[in-house]
């Protein structure tokens, strides 16, 4: 099991991340389990060595010994004598999440690693459904944070959050074209940036391919933004500057990712499949689409296509959001 277990582990997979966990923890937690798996096959039959034993004359009454070659197993390779036969594995981790984030979390195991670096080239853009609650201000944008302002949201409507959400988006599509390094005065530029098939080409703030309101029912609203190098702090204050785009205030209670580049939901592995066999098996069924993605994705002159359902027509950002285009460190 292990040797032959461990060439079956280069690759990529995802796990799910659930709340209150640091990600250094579920990938230590990953390695253990995986260690323990490679560890747990039954080891190899000892090798054979002749020694020269004494023992009684066959045949003799007389209590004379001499030496007779004996074949006897050698335990110098013994897991009793010399330990486990794996004591580290090298196990990285794609685009964070913080410890109040859950969601796809991407590990690379092996050679598998290099893959990350090839998803970060990418600039791929990742799902996430943002959870908001009206009428309250933190100093961290979070619910449990230090409470600093209550207002009233009596006036806010799903009408006026869809016209925000559209000001933003709009406002996020010029500086996606603008840091895709596009001339937009070529006819084929343009055809990509009609169909939102654009994409930066370096390191960039927090970019918004899409964002759309799922529910909303106030004080609470559900958000589904599409984005890329973006860090969930990010995503709490955009909640937070859209409450105050709806004249009032609003904190983030939840940020979930649901799909980072080619790994979603379905992909990702519960806790209690963190285990050996269920890594390999995942690995092995994303091999394909995780070498055909990169390729397509890393190809020269390639642009990513942001999904359909996420372009909406505006007349541009207003003024408050226009910091969401300029400003922000990059992240993830």
């Amino acid at each position: 099991m292990g040797s032959a277990g461990l060439a079956r582990l280069h690759g990529l997979f995802a796990a799910y991340k659930p709340p209150g966990l640091h990600w250094k923890h579920l990938r230590d937690a990953v390695e253990m389990q995986l260690l323990k798996g490679l560890n747990a096959g039954k080891p190899p039959a000892p090798e054979q060595r002749v020694r020269f034993l004494l023992g009684p004359v066959e045949g003799s009454e007389e209590k004379e010994l001499t030496r007779t070659a004996t074949s006897v197993p050698t335990l110098i390779n013994h897991p009793l004598v010399c330990g486990p036969a794996f004591t580290s594995l090298k196990v990285g981790v794609g685009h964070r999440l913080d410890v109040q984030a859950s969601g796809v979390l991407v590990l690379g195991v092996g050679r598998g690693r290099s893959l990350l670096t090839d998803m970060y080239n990418a600039h791929l853009t990742k799902d996430y459904t943002v959870r908001g609650l009206l009428g309250k201000a933190t100093d961290d944008f979070c619910e449990d944070g230090r409470l600093v302002e209550k207002t009233t949201y009596d006036h806010v409507s799903r009408e006026k959050l869809d016209r925000i959400l559209a000001l933003i988006q709009g406002s996020h599509q010029k500086a996606l074209v603008m840091h895709s390094n596009l001339d937009l005065q070529t006819q084929e530029a343009y055809e990509m940036a009609v169909r939102g098939l654009i994409r930066p080409m370096n390191k960039s703030p927090m970019l918004i391919a899409g964002i759309r309101c799922l529910h909303f029912a106030p004080p609470e609203f559900l958000l589904e933004v599409r984005c890329m190098h973006e860090t969930q702090k990010h995503l709490r204050r955009l909640v937070h500057e859209i409450g105050l785009e709806l004249k009032t205030t609003a904190v983030c209670t939840q940020v979930r990712r649901t799909r980072d580049g080619f790994f979603t939901l379905d992909d990702a592995l519960l806790r209690t499949q963190w285990d050996l066999p269920s890594i390999q098996d995942a690995i092995r069924a994303a091999a394909p689409r995780v070498g055909a993605e990169l390729e397509k994705s890393l190809r020269p002159g390639t642009q990513q296509l942001p999904g359909p359902g996420w372009q909406r027509d505006s007349e541009g950002p207003s003024s408050a959001l226009k910091g969401w285009t300029a400003g922000g460190a990059a992240g993830g």
